[in-house]
């Protein structure tokens, strides 16, 4: 599958190997690809139509769910299905303007979710905090704005990601050791200086997802300290029961991430396949278990999902 280096002039065509060393079992590792996007997509359009329908569920907390569920869609849209082309027909063969879509797609659809979970922090945070001002707080005017701050944000961070990598002539190698094109990854195969594009993805980085959970953990020091000073232990449990869910979105979003990055960073002597595998679990683990987590922590969702496939279930 590889094609000859080049050497002189910049190429626009790259090849995405998979997962180097593992090419004989492409076909068993793309069986949990597809059904994590198969669950991906089933539970995030699922999820999305039941908090359309379900007027009880038309609150701020559900609304930044739909939001998440979107950039979650996107998320796992823009890099499995290739992946599984790669997988299935050797489909590895990716332009420059197609690989810098991903990259664009890839990172502005993980700061959004960064964004979005901040934001469903916030929420939590008012709903325990200073209830009585609830509704006030989290307007639905308030709610809009949020979301186009998280897009915006999003957008304009990443974009210049886009200028960054198109401006780099590759006269290197044009093979990619991986399933998808990503911003450094891809890079590093430029014939120029990148030190640009290694201080803006780490400024990036720092800017966005780090202060994003700082302010999350900063939140949830305030939640837990009003939590724990509630007269009753009932009380303490229904409340810390609210942020359940999120907490295990939160967990499911960065800690794969962290552990990635202490891999990358310590881990000189694991294999390249096992660097990419836990890549893949970043992008496809978070957009599949996401849904099923709100699902089975949420009661209100709960219900809904259970009486709509009773529905479906006795029509068909």
């Amino acid at each position: 599958m590889a094609t000859p280096n080049h050497t002189g002039t910049s190429h626009s065509l790259f090849i995405l190997l998979g997962i180097p060393g593992l090419e004989d079992q492409h076909t068993w590792i793309s069986l949990p690809f597809f059904i994590s996007y198969l669950l991906a997509v089933l539970g995030n359009c699922l999820l999305f139509f039941i908090i359309i329908i379900e007027h009880s569920l038309h609150e701020p907390m559900y609304f930044f769910l739909i939001m998440l569920a979107v950039a979650d869609l996107i998320l796992s849209t823009t890099t499995v299905p290739k992946a599984l082309a790669i997988f299935w027909f050797h489909a590895g063969e990716i332009s420059l303007d197609g690989c810098v879509t991903q990259i664009f797609f890839i990172h502005a659809s993980s700061i959004a979710d960064s964004g979005i979970l901040l934001a469903m922090a916030f929420d939590r945070y008012v709903a325990i905090c200073d209830p009585l001002r609830y509704t006030t707080v989290l307007s639905h005017t308030v709610i809009i704005r949020v979301g186009l701050a998280v897009v915006l944000r999003s957008f304009s961070v990443i974009l210049p990601d886009v200028f960054l990598v198109k401006r780099l002539p590759f006269c290197h190698s044009n093979v990619l050791p991986h399933t998808y094109c990503e911003h450094m990854a891809v890079a590093k195969f430029a014939c120029a200086d990148i030190h640009v594009n290694v201080w803006y993805g780490l400024s990036v980085l720092l800017s966005t997802v780090v202060i994003d959970a700082l302010l999350i953990l900063v939140s949830y020091t305030f939640i837990l300290s009003a939590v724990f000073c509630l007269p009753s232990r009932g009380a303490r449990q229904k409340a810390l029961g609210t942020c359940g869910s999120h907490l295990g979105v939160i967990s499911m979003f960065y800690l794969p991430g962290i552990f990635t990055i202490i891999t990358q960073r310590f881990g000189h002597h694991v294999p390249l396949h096992t660097h990419i595998l836990l890549a893949n679990v970043c992008m496809s683990a978070p957009p599949m278990l996401n849904p099923i987590i709100y699902g089975i922590e949420t009661r209100q969702i709960r219900e809904r999902l259970v009486s709509t496939l009773s529905s479906w279930w006795t029509y068909c």
